[in-house]
């Protein structure tokens, strides 16, 4: 009876699980069956899920109306850059924080730590006026640099992992006659991979999807992200969906195959960290 009662427990939850899966899903489908769509299908009432016909052109008329490969590298490459340098930052921040002893160093991590309570958009207006005056404005460093700096959030995961590592590895390295920079490079930082690989497709997907930043920074069309060049279909009168939602579907690829590739890293990475905190 009992494990009767646990199989029956067991497909239910899995039954719940499934029914929340799809309803997630469903606006995801909504979107790339629309692209398939002419624009006199998209809002009949009462809806029609399957398109007739499949217009496939979407796909390619919304690469072509607007700039987008020049969308994709910008966004591409500006992601490697913050990836890559708050990999480096957060990584250096996190060990000096969990493995050398100085003072006030628990203060000073919790008063780092303190900044993940103010919103972006409080900080928003000093940032553009540094950017103004630096003459930042309208460039790529405007977008890279702020981010690419020290993030709490990565230093916090990292630091954790940092934490559960035996201090009797890096009191063997020091016997040795190995230094910090030895320590932290070649016996610390393959030891966190899980950690860095989360900590780095975090930073990706939220780099991807950012809009915000990109809007109050950038004005030329040329230097837009995938975000900002898909705001550019919705015109002041009228707004072409089918092309957008073809558009939304393309940029969908790259967060897809991160996140498929990825998974692993994530789950293992933040549940590593969260156990031997």
């Amino acid at each position: 009876m009992q494990l009767k009662g646990f199989r029956i427990s067991t497909l239910a939850l899995h039954l719940v699980l499934i029914l929340g899966a799809c309803v997630m899903a469903l606006p995801f489908v909504w979107m790339v069956l629309s692209a398939l769509k002419d624009l006199s299908q998209v809002f009949i009432v009462p809806p029609k899920w399957i398109p007739s016909p499949f217009v496939w052109s979407n796909f390619k008329d919304s690469l072509t109306a607007l700039p987008f490969g020049r969308a994709y590298f910008n966004s591409f490459y500006i992601n490697v850059i913050v990836v890559l340098s708050q990999l480096l930052t957060c990584s250096m921040a996190a060990y000096a924080f969990a493995k050398i002893r100085f003072p006030m160093r628990e203060p000073l991590f919790l008063m780092f730590l303190a900044t993940m309570m103010v919103p972006g958009q409080v900080t928003i207006i000093p940032l553009y006026l540094i950017m103004k005056n630096i003459g930042w404005l309208d460039s790529h460093l405007s977008i890279i640099v702020p981010s690419a700096l020290l993030n709490a959030f990565g230093v916090f995961l990292l630091r954790q992992f940092f934490k559960g590592i035996p201090k009797e590895m890096e009191e063997a390295a020091i016997v040795d006659g190995a230094n910090r920079w030895t320590i932290y490079l070649r016996i610390m930082l393959p030891l966190i991979k899980p950690a860095l690989s989360a900590l780095g497709i975090f930073t990706f997907l939220g780099m991807w999807n950012n809009f915000f930043n990109p809007l109050i920074f950038l004005n030329s069309p040329d230097k837009f992200t995938v975000p900002m060049m898909l705001n550019l279909y919705r015109g002041m009168y009228a707004t072409d969906w089918t092309l957008m939602m073809a558009g939304a579907s393309i940029a969908l690829i790259p967060v897809l195959l991160v996140y498929i590739v990825g998974q692993r890293y994530i789950i293992e990475g933040v549940t590593l960290s969260g156990i031997k905190g």
